[in-house]
């Protein structure tokens, strides 16, 4: 009955995979490669949740 009062966890992860993949841009376009790929192993990470809750 009130199912829309309870929070997403699938909308937490995409905002938080969009929110990688911004921060991914803006270091690559710094040129800090080292950062770039932490930080894309972490959006993989995250995407896989994000199936696994699927």
């Amino acid at each position: 009955m009130f199912g829309f009062l309870k929070k997403d966890p699938q909308r937490k992860l995409k905002a938080q995979i969009r929110s990688k993949y911004e921060e991914s841009v803006r270091l690559q376009r710094n040129g800090k490669i080292k950062e770039y790929g932490e930080i894309m192993a972490e959006i993989d990470t995250l995407e896989s949740k994000l199936k696994a809750s699927t």
